[in-house]
């Protein structure tokens, strides 16, 4: 499901909706994928602090840079536009993943995208996401509710990659972001890269996605 900018916490609420809807199959008996970008906002994950936010909360406020405290894994990091976000919504048991298989697919799914555009990313033996050499390409961050996993990944498609110097991103002191676009020194369509990943995602998790809207799916109405 394509969607267009949207604000987190709109995003947020939506995919409460669709957990609620997933679990109980009331309106929703298969996984959603949403697809979109955010205004810029900081988001702190459930293992988070502000110990990891190097500028001052009156520093975001003056810029008008939400900072929310959400759910999923992880810890400190930010979105804004350029960065491609994916939320599936999936019954993992449904599925047949386990956690640590889904997240790994995510990686996947990231890595072989950046590779159509010659980018060689891989995994760390030590910290989730996707990297390039030791810069950070792609995050993952999830929340399991009642067997229905949440939240998603992140990839740094075109965007500004001065807000990651506000923070130690992930919790991580003197760890540098980057994006398809500073990796190739050239502009880079995001709505290629929607197209493509969406292409990797029926690869890799060897399902077929099929269009939707909000207005279609009878759960949110």
């Amino acid at each position: 499901m394509d969607l267009p900018a949207t604000e987190y916490e709109e995003a947020w609420r939506l995919q409460s909706d669709l957990v609620a809807a997933r679990k109980k199959k009331k309106g929703l008996d298969t996984d959603v994928v949403m697809l979109l970008e955010h205004p810029p906002v900081f988001t702190i994950g459930r293992h988070g602090g502000l110990k990891n936010l190097t500028v001052s909360e009156k520093f975001l406020e003056k810029r008008n840079i939400p900072l929310i405290r959400v759910e999923r894994g992880g810890d400190i990091t930010f979105h804004g536009p350029g960065q491609l976000v994916i939320y599936p919504i999936i019954d993992l048991h449904a599925a047949g993943l386990s956690v640590l298989n889904y997240i790994e697919n995510m990686e996947e799914v990231m890595i072989r995208t950046v590779q159509d555009w010659g980018i060689m990313a891989q995994r760390s033996l030590v910290n989730r996401g996707v990297w390039v050499n030791d810069n950070k390409l792609g995050s993952v961050g999830i929340a399991i509710r009642r067997g229905i996993c949440f939240h998603g990944m992140a990839l740094n498609v075109n965007m500004s990659l001065e807000p990651f110097y506000w923070i130690n991103p992930c919790g991580m002191q003197k760890m540098t972001m980057t994006s398809m676009e500073q990796e190739l020194s050239s502009p880079v369509s995001i709505n290629r890269v929607r197209r493509a990943i969406k292409q990797h995602i029926e690869m890799v998790f060897d399902v077929e996605l099929v269009t939707t809207s909000l207005s279609e799916l009878d759960c949110l109405h």
